[in-house]
């Protein structure tokens, strides 16, 4: 049996930057404030009308195409984690291939809708479709534009500010050599909480869940006919449910609990432990909770890298971006044990151990 390997890693953000101070211009907020909470300071966005998903994700996988050395026509599948694709359908996977044009050979496209965890359910997808022999040299991106659909006024701010846009692709591919491959990966999800964390608006629920779990500050009016059946319309946007909505405290307290929980148990499968680990690369959706995990896992400042100072949260894009840093600055180096670790939107949350297998 094959094992996977990540042999070309690369990513992708806009030039635009937009910091705490550029957000104070149009809601009532504070970089102190920001900082306090989540420990951004900048985030990036796209120019609108030039750039989408499905252009940052070429970007990025054209970078990890060139790094692998191969060409786009030895890809056998795409898989694409997103949260926010150019389009409700078809998928971002199917527009990414257009884009690269990669068309000759008809591959498969699939698009993951793990949210912050897409891009670690990702990896474990390609895992298994190398490790069954059904494809030998994958794709695998994560690519988000957040700043098209957040509300930037100030009843909005706790989820506006965190918001980045970006993308990061790796390419997978098969080896006999298991010193430089994946060794074990989990995944997990539990829909009890599907709604604290959630974007349900345009949606085909019609209100059912919303009175079936009887969610707080969403309420259903059957008696009006523009409103209970209608995927999209006007009620929506005058009630301004067009927006993501989060309960952060709720995130919080179940993403400090599993982080570990989930690592451990990954490493566990590998056969290692803690001490084995040389890099811990976290989903960046909150400085205080990787701070967190890491405190609780007693790891020191070298073992975990961070950047979501400078792009905010990118979701599915988090984790491919860092680790792509990560590579290029020298913190992740040939033989290292690496976890790559997420909590999502779901809720979802996994991890991947991996030897990382590049100079």
């Amino acid at each position: 049996m094959p094992y996977s390997t990540i042999t070309g890693i690369g990513h992708y953000v806009p030039k635009n930057v937009v910091t705490n101070q550029d957000l104070t211009k149009v809601m009532e907020t504070s970089d102190e404030w920001i900082r306090e909470r989540t420990g951004i300071e900048e985030r990036r966005y796209i120019t609108k009308g030039k750039e989408t998903t499905s252009t940052l994700a070429m970007e990025a996988s054209l970078k990890a195409i060139a790094d692998a050395g191969i060409d786009k026509e030895d890809i056998d599948l795409i898989i694409f984690a997103t949260l926010s694709p150019d389009y409700y359908f078809p998928g971002a996977g199917v527009l990414l291939q257009r884009e690269l044009g990669i068309t000759k050979t008809e591959i498969a496209a699939l698009d993951i809708r793990a949210q912050c965890s897409g891009f670690v359910y990702g990896l474990t997808t390609a895992d298994a479709y190398i490790k069954s022999g059904m494809a030998k040299k994958i794709l695998l991106v994560g690519a988000e534009v957040h700043s098209v659909g957040l509300d930037f006024t100030t009843r909005g701010r706790n989820v506006s500010v965190i918001f980045g846009d970006g993308a990061g692709a790796v390419i997978v591919e098969a080896t006999e050599d298991k010193s430089v491959a994946i060794q074990a990966t989990s995944i997990h999800s539990d829909g009890t909480y599907a709604e604290k964390l959630s974007y349900m608006y345009p949606g085909a629920h019609g209100g059912y869940f919303i009175e079936k779990y009887a969610i707080e500050g969403f309420d259903v009016d059957y008696g009006n006919p523009e409103y209970g059946g209608y995927f999209f319309n006007q009620d929506m946007i005058d009630q301004n449910r067009l927006y993501p909505h989060m309960e952060g405290q709720a995130v919080f307290k179940m993403a400090v609990r599993k982080f570990p929980e989930v690592i451990m148990e990954t490493l566990a499968k590998a056969g290692m432990d803690v001490s084995d680990l040389d890099m811990l690369i976290p989903h960046q959706a909150n400085l205080r909770i990787n701070q967190f995990v890491a405190k609780t896992m007693r790891l020191n400042k070298d073992q975990v890298y961070n950047n979501i100072m400078r792009y905010g949260n990118t979701t599915a894009a988090s984790i491919p971006i860092a680790l792509s840093e990560a590579r290029d600055e020298g913190k992740v180096k040939k033989g290292d044990n690496v976890v790559l670790a997420a909590f999502g939107a779901g809720f979802t949350w996994g991890a991947v151990v991996l030897k990382w297998g590049r100079d």
